[in-house]
């Protein structure tokens, strides 16, 4: 249990406490992470692939994926839309055009595109997928340790955290429905409460929900976790444009942890950059809380 909970929160703490100031060094690590993001996809497809009765595997994995995404998503959707409704966000910026909302959702698709070449890949019999699990290990630290130096690299101190009311009130809204969705969808998937709160904790980190429930969890809740997740991305992008005028909060919340980086540009196109602040703390916080409680779910509650 103990070992879990540190290989997950030692890198991370450890990177957050690298302080860069090089912009050159921050942009190469911004690019090694991209990278990082697609081999572990690869590795993902690699141990799909080496299921047992793929084709009932793949069935189970999408009717995971669908339940708690209806769970999770749609709980946040309820929750956000009644704060905005009772509490609305004005402010005071004139909507533009979203011509390049195709363009990430392609981008978002790419992912997935990486995971299904790491499947047909793991289909050749190489020697080296006996070691995927030390290789995912490896992995799944150097990346949590780059992730607590690009955080760091923010430069969000403790004062604009509190001081942020938006964010934080949207980050606790988004937490508290999400964990309720996943308690529901693991009472209909009649797995544990604490698999489904794991499941739903991802918070549309995708790279990195996947790959720490493969490792407690195995391939296809892993897999399920991340189609989740991916899922979330790509419907914010889709739903941005049609919410942010009327229910900003909504736009704001639906995007989870990706609103500090992926979702960012587009709250800001269509929001201005009065909601930049707000989408910044609510990306760091769940950022920082998703390993956290993902680890304690997988590792701390058995």
């Amino acid at each position: 249990m103990y070992f879990g909970i540190l290989i997950a929160l030692v890198p991370l703490s450890l990177g957050y406490l690298i302080k860069l100031k090089d912009k050159k060094k921050i942009a190469r690590i911004n690019q090694i992470l991209s990278w990082m993001v697609y081999f572990i996809l690869f590795i993902m497809g690699t141990e799909l692939a080496h299921l047992d009765n793929l084709s009932t595997n793949l069935q189970t994995i999408l009717f995971y994926t669908m339940i708690v995404f209806i769970c999770t998503f749609g709980g946040n959707f309820i929750f956000l839309i009644l704060f905005d409704l009772f509490l609305p966000w004005k402010t005071t910026h004139n909507n533009q055009t979203f011509e390049s909302r195709f363009k990430m959702i392609l981008e978002s698709l790419r992912v997935c595109i990486a995971l299904i070449i790491g499947f047909i890949v793991g289909l050749i019999p190489l020697f080296i997928w006996q070691y995927t699990e030390n290789i995912i290990q490896v992995v799944l630290v150097f990346l949590l340790l780059l992730i607590g130096i690009q955080l760091r690299g923010n430069n969000i101190s403790l004062k604009q955290i509190l001081l942020n009311k938006v964010g934080i009130a949207t980050t606790i809204i988004v937490t508290f429905s999400t964990f309720l969705g996943g308690i529901i969808a693991a009472l209909i998937l009649e797995q544990p409460i604490r698999v489904g709160l794991g499941m739903s904790s991802g918070f549309g980190w995708y790279s990195l929900s996947g790959i720490l429930m493969t490792e407690a969890h195995g391939p296809i809740i892993g897999s399920a976790t991340f189609l989740n997740d991916i899922l979330r991305e790509l419907l914010a992008i889709i739903l941005i444009p049609s919410l942010i005028k009327r229910y900003k909060l909504t736009a704001l919340g639906l995007c989870g942890a990706t609103s500090m980086d992926f979702t960012l540009p587009m709250l800001q196109k269509g929001a201005g950059i009065t909601i930049v602040p707000s989408a910044i703390v609510q990306g760091f916080l769940l950022t920082i809380l998703m390993p956290i409680v993902m680890t304690l779910f997988n590792y701390g509650m058995q």
